[in-house]
Parts: structure tokens; sequence; C-alpha cells
């Protein structure tokens, strides 16, 4: 199997001159790429510019950023058209790597938009190199800009940042020095979630475990779904009924609760709800085992969100 390192530059909808487009946010304007094989060996680049075909003008922003004006992209081919030329790079074993989260996702949205072939029918497996690199070096939570990451590594700024090809590159040389026991940490993106409950998503790592559900109509819906509330435990397999912490959410979007397993400790339960563009609610959950400091700072979390909706609610009724 092959490394995709992926980046993306794109152009968005300036408030003075045209409207943003609400099925594409950020038009896909350069594709870059590095190819990694199993050693993590460059053996292959690529690199293309786009004609927009979305927006007419080029946001400032862009143009600064990347010294590219709209009549520099004039005579380059659109965008079904550069896809499946990367899309035969890329080649059939492969797996995508990009710095954070959002390229593969604008990706998605652009081929959607332009009606192109999606990957796949479900959510999209990938390395999250920023994440990787944050587990292997840093705290696990921080998130560092790509350029912080490379000075931190001691890596040669031989090239500039802020074109794709050059940013990928980059991510790959993070990537070649990220030790192998962090890359099964594989992250999902989501522009497309499991068309039903038979492909929801269930995957383990090493100290979590992790659900992607099927769409709902709406959260309450979501909330209902057994599998979404239920709680087993990911070493015995027992269904966890007794509860440390019951549920509770802190902002509406956020679900926590702490399961206990008389074998093997206290299990958090993490759900977070969210929407697609076509507006179906899914949910993320996560599962691990705490300690008991971890309890006890939920359960005062839980405690202080239960205060929130009490004040909420005689607030409402002072007012009637």
């Amino acid at each position: 199997m092959n490394y995709v390192v992926l980046d993306l530059e794109w152009n968005q909808g300036d408030a003075s001159k045209e409207a943003q487009n609400p099925e594409m946010p950020f038009e896909v304007i350069e594709i870059g790429a590095v190819k990694l094989d199993a050693d993590m060996k460059n053996c292959g680049e690529y690199s293309r510019r786009i004609k927009p075909t979305c927006y007419n003008t080029m946001h400032f922003i862009t143009a600064k950023l990347l010294h590219i004006h709209r009549a520099d992209l004039e005579n380059e081919r659109c965008f079904p058209e550069v896809f499946e030329d990367f899309r035969k790079w890329c080649g059939d074993d492969f797996l995508f790597c990009t710095w954070g989260p959002q390229d593969l996702t604008e990706l998605q949205r652009n081929m959607h938009y332009h009606g192109v072939k999606p990957f796949s029918d479900g959510p999209l497996p990938f390395l999250d190199v920023q994440k990787l690199f944050s587990l292997a070096f840093q705290s696990g939570k921080d998130r560092s800009s790509l350029e912080s990451a490379v000075d931190m590594m001691a890596i040669t700024k031989d090239i500039p940042f802020h074109r794709a090809r050059d940013d990928a590159y980059y991510t790959g040389e993070i990537l070649a020095l990220i030790p192998e026991k962090f890359l099964s940490n594989v992250s999902y993106d989501c522009f497309s979630i499991p068309k039903d409950k038979k492909h929801e998503v269930h995957i383990e790592f090493n100290d979590y475990v992790k659900f992607i559900s099927r769409g709902f109509s709406d959260k309450n819906k979501a909330l209902e779904d057994p599998e979404v509330i239920s709680t087993v435990c990911c070493i015995c397999g027992k269904p966890l009924r007794r509860k440390a912490v019951s549920w509770f959410s802190p902002n509406g979007k956020n679900y926590y609760s702490v399961s206990i397993c008389p074998e093997h400790g206290n299990m958090k339960a993490k759900v977070r709800l969210k929407k697609t563009d076509n507006g179906l609610t899914y949910v993320v959950k996560t599962e691990k085992f705490i300690s008991e400091k971890d309890v006890k700072d939920l359960r005062e979390r839980a405690d202080k969100a239960a205060r929130n909706v009490k004040r909420a609610e005689q607030y409402q009724n002072r007012g009637k």
C-alpha cells in the first residue's frame, strides 16, 4: 500500500464582489500530492492547477497568500478533468494523508458539486498527520501549524509554504518521521456517512473504540437509537448498565456518560452530534477507560450542566 499525502489550495466567495455558494464554499484551484511507498520513501509527486467555474473573482486573501490571480488559471483544465487525472495517479491501493481534517472534506464536496464519482459510499479512512504528530511528539491534544512542526523536527525549509505540492512535500517529510506504532490511529472523513445500519463503522484502537452511525432525521431520533446510548466494555464485551455518571450534555452537541465494568473499571462514552450537508444528523461515539479522578471531573461537569439547566428553566418560568 502507498500513502498519498494530499494538500489543496482553494478559493472562496469574496463578499464584496460575489456571494459564497453554500454548495461549494471552497472551490479547489490546486491539487498537490506526494506518494510514499510502504517504507515512507517518496515515489512520485503530483501538481495541477484548476480553472475555477464557481467563483469568477479571486478572494483577496487567496491571492495574497498564494500569489495566484484569476487570469493565471484561465488556461488550466476544469476540476472533473484534473481530478480524474489525479485519481489515476493515486492508483488502486493507497491511503490518503493530510495535515488536518479539512482537505478531504472539501475535496469530496467539490467532487459532489461537479458530479464526480465518489471514493466510497461511506466514511473515508485517512491519516491526519497533524494529529499523529501531536500524538508522537506533543501532548496528543495540541494542533500545530505545518511550519511549526517542520521547525520542531528541524526539517530543511528549502521550498516555500502555502502551495499545494510544497505543503504536501513537508507533510510527507513529517509523516516519514512518525513512529510506526502511531500509524494505526486512522481518522475517518464523514462527508459520506454510512448509508444504513449494516454499514455503520465500528473500529478499535489501542486505548479507545469509535462508532460512526448512519444518518437520522433529527437529533432526538439519533439519541433514541440503542447503539448510540448503549455502552459495552471493549475488553470483555459485556453490556454496561450501571452508571457512575449518567448521560449529560454541557452544550446540546456533545453528550457524556461513565459506565462501570465490575472487572475492568470506568468507561467514558462521548457522543458528538454532527450534521451532513443534506441536513441529516449522525453520531460519532468514542469510548475509553478513565481514572477515578477523570470520573470525578466528569461528575462535577455533569452537576454544573444540571445547575445551568435548572437556572434556564427558572428564568423561562419567570417570563411566563
